[in-house]
């Protein structure tokens, strides 16, 4: 078959379940991540029988990332199974709101409370060179993960076991504090897509209803203890909850502010000068 034929079946097996554009970006993801391949229409392809298995699997909900077990994020690519979120384009948004707040060789201490795929403390610590940086996660799996992409990307990150709803003990104090915590609450199931709800780790992703700041309530502690002076925490937010959010940090922090993304949600939320 030819890469057009093959593109002719993803869009045969996957048009009552995504829209076009979306069809697209699965089929370019598979097609380069898996095979390296770039799309021409007569070139022949080789590996049919493999394609409509992983078709099949793509038409059940798996996530393309999951399949070629990479995800494109910050200009690198990164390792990622089930054990994982793959990381999504807004918490490149929050990369950047940290990128721009110092200069790049200011010798900082960064720590990423809950890392999962390692992918906001590797990125930040390829754009800050002299920066040492930390990260937790509760999952031993996912600390797997994060430490063969901090390998294969040649970054040095100390990697530590913790459970951000207990207490966090560390003997320093850092400069950044980063988190993308599990912030959505299950009422708001019902809008999200299968191959989430079915193939990504829930342990990342969600929050009891009633309690659905309870991550934000553990980072405003840590950073209690933890914080430097002039430290800054930097953390994504549930879009449904930026003012429920704000005023939790305002209790404990003079500056806080909401920070829109680029479809215009508020989804980050920055702090200093904690009181």
């Amino acid at each position: 078959m030819t890469l057009a034929d093959l593109k002719q079946n993803f869009y045969n097996e996957l048009q009552t379940l995504y829209n076009q554009d979306e069809i697209d970006a699965i089929f370019l993801i598979y097609l380069e991540d898996k095979f390296d391949l770039r799309y021409s229409p007569t070139q022949n392809f080789e590996f049919e029988a493999e394609a409509n298995e992983d078709l099949i699997a793509i038409k059940a909900g798996k996530p393309v990332q999951h399949i070629t077990q990479k995800a494109f994020f910050y200009d690198n690519l990164f390792y990622v199974n089930e054990h994982t979120l793959i990381p999504r384009p807004e918490t490149e948004e929050l990369i950047e709101i940290v990128r721009n707040d110092f200069p790049k060789d200011k010798k900082l201490s960064i720590i990423d409370l809950g890392t999962g795929t390692g992918c906001i403390p590797i990125t930040l610590s390829k754009i800050f060179t002299s920066a040492k940086v930390s990260a937790i996660d509760v999952s031993p799996e996912a600390l797997k993960v994060a430490q063969i992409n901090a390998k294969n990307l040649t970054r040095t990150i100390h990697f530590y076991q913790k459970d951000l709803l207990e207490e966090l003990i560390f003997d320093e104090k850092f400069d950044v504090i980063v988190s993308n915590p599990p912030y959505i609450r299950n009422l708001e199931k019902a809008e999200m897509h299968q191959n989430v709800l079915e193939f990504e780790p829930h342990l990342a992703l969600f929050v009891e209803d009633d309690n659905a700041l309870i991550f934000y309530e553990r980072i405003i502690a840590f950073a209690q203890n933890n914080l430097t002076n002039n430290g800054t925490v930097y953390c994504e937010i549930n879009q449904y909850l930026p003012e429920e959010t704000k005023l939790l940090f305002e209790k404990a922090f003079h500056k806080v502010e909401i920070i829109k993304d680029i479809s215009g949600n508020y989804r980050m939320l920055k702090s200093t000068e904690i009181k």
